[in-house]
């Protein structure tokens, strides 16, 4: 990772990133979102870490499993909301 530091208008810092990831953010349930802090701060990884290793392997399941690792999925989550 490259950091630069530019000063902004002579008053206070902007830290730009340059990497080679892109953003991506969506809404999670605050159970959801405390459980991945808990994690990360075991695992001494930041969330985003967190999420990236959790998002890789499920990827990585679907890829192998293809529409019935989803479907299971969806099931496991309509049972628990029951």
């Amino acid at each position: 990772m490259i950091f630069l530091v530019v000063l902004a208008f002579g008053r206070g810092y902007s830290l730009d990133v340059a990497t080679n990831k892109n953003f991506l953010a969506f809404r999670v349930s605050p159970d959801l979102r405390s459980e991945i802090i808990e994690i990360a701060e075991s695992e001494a990884r930041s969330i985003s870490q967190i999420c990236e290793l959790l998002l890789s392997e499920g990827v990585e399941v679907y890829r192998k499993e293809g529409p019935r690792f989803i479907q299971r999925l969806v099931a496991k989550q309509k049972s628990r909301a029951k």
